[in-house]
């Protein structure tokens, strides 16, 4: 099987390359082609064929989520080939809010599926936004005893070394940021174990901006993910957009999971509130996944720019005619999610 990852980071798109062609550390794989040869190898690669999003409906989170990955279980398998560690990759945006993060019940459904049928290493790490620290969401939210029931490791990500990208700064000139190492590493298969969240830059929260915002070095005395969507101004464009898919041509999830058995809407990342959608959903294809999910709370993914963009770039599936759904009965999964109320009047959601 092809992996993904790997032909996202000899993609991206040549206005990219060209824009900072003078930054070494951003150069790929690909740098050494002409810019007619970038631009063609760019578009070469759009993906055209179907992708596939697990989906199940039920009254335990740990048990849907066991299912929705057990529908994909061969395809699964065969994307870790190459693979020597796991990293199960939840959200703890916020340290203290149950409702804003990953249930440690929905990472316990992941690693039922993968402890009988992966013996290498496996992490559950996350880089915490939060100043109080990502052990601190650990103990919260109920992770510290996954350490002796499953035999892995709990990591705090914040804690690894770091290399140096740039994103767009307030001023549409390349900034440095600070990026964990542990993301880049191509012998790593990363599990994005997100949340279904309004957001109030991007509109919605799911698998690959868990990820991306995820991979942003935060120290505890400066927090280099605030360099991602540094501008204030709120509106359907914010460099935000730009920035995630820059850092998706070198950071991408092999496998999306979205813990919405308890969702949250309205004034999310952390403010919103509860929505009860008894949902988990899982894909190779994060992108396909996230449109689903967008199109899923009621929102339309084309009008989400960095969703948009990913899916010109070839980097997954974002027509929804070409995503297929497996598992639950689709009736009645249909909602209306409020937007965070900075959303509104940008997205015409009033």
């Amino acid at each position: 099987m092809i992996n993904r990852r790997n032909v996202i980071k000899q993609l991206g798109l040549g206005t990219i390359a060209c824009l900072f062609s003078g930054f070494d550390t951003l150069r790929t794989g690909s740098s050494n082609l002409s810019l007619s040869e970038r631009n063609a190898r760019n578009f070469s690669g759009r993906f055209t064929g179907s992708s596939f999003v697990s989906v199940i409906k039920g009254n335990d989170l740990r048990d849907n989520t066991y299912a929705a990955l057990k529908n994909i279980e061969d395809e699964i398998m065969a994307s870790l080939e190459g693979k020597k560690r796991i990293l199960v990759k939840p959200n703890f945006v916020s340290t203290s809010v149950p409702l804003c993060a990953t249930h440690v019940d929905a990472v316990r459904g992941i690693l039922d599926f993968l402890k009988p049928r992966w013996k290498g290493p496996l992490i559950v790490g996350e880089s915490t936004a939060s100043r109080a620290g990502t052990m601190d969401g650990f103990k919260n939210y109920g992770y510290l005893p996954l350490e002796k029931e499953y035999g892995i490791q709990l990591t705090d990500l914040n804690e690894q070394s770091y290399v140096y990208r740039y994103v767009l700064g307030p001023d549409n000139t390349p900034h440095p940021i600070r990026i964990i190492s542990t993301f880049m590493e191509d012998d790593l298969y990363i599990i994005s174990a997100a949340k279904m969240k309004t957001h109030d830059r991007a509109l919605v929260t799911l698998s690959l901006k868990n990820v991306l915002l995820g991979a942003p070095y935060n120290d505890y005395k400066h927090n280099d993910k605030r360099y991602m969507h540094i501008t204030k101004v709120r509106s359907k464009n914010t460099i935000l957009h730009y920035n995630m898919f820059s850092l998706a041509r070198e950071i991408y999830p092999d496998l999306g999971v979205i813990d919405a058995f308890e969702s949250m809407e309205g004034n999310g990342p952390v403010g919103g509130t509860p929505v009860d959608t008894r949902l988990a959903l899982a894909s190779l294809d994060p992108l396909a996944l996230d449109t689903f999910a967008t199109k899923l709370m009621g929102f339309d993914p084309a009008e989400i720019l960095y969703l948009s963009s990913m899916n010109m770039a070839g980097m997954g599936q974002g027509d929804l005619n070409k995503i297929k759904t497996i598992g639950s009965d689709m009736q009645n999964v249909q909602f209306h999610f409020k937007p965070n109320s900075s959303m509104i009047e940008p997205y015409g959601l009033g």
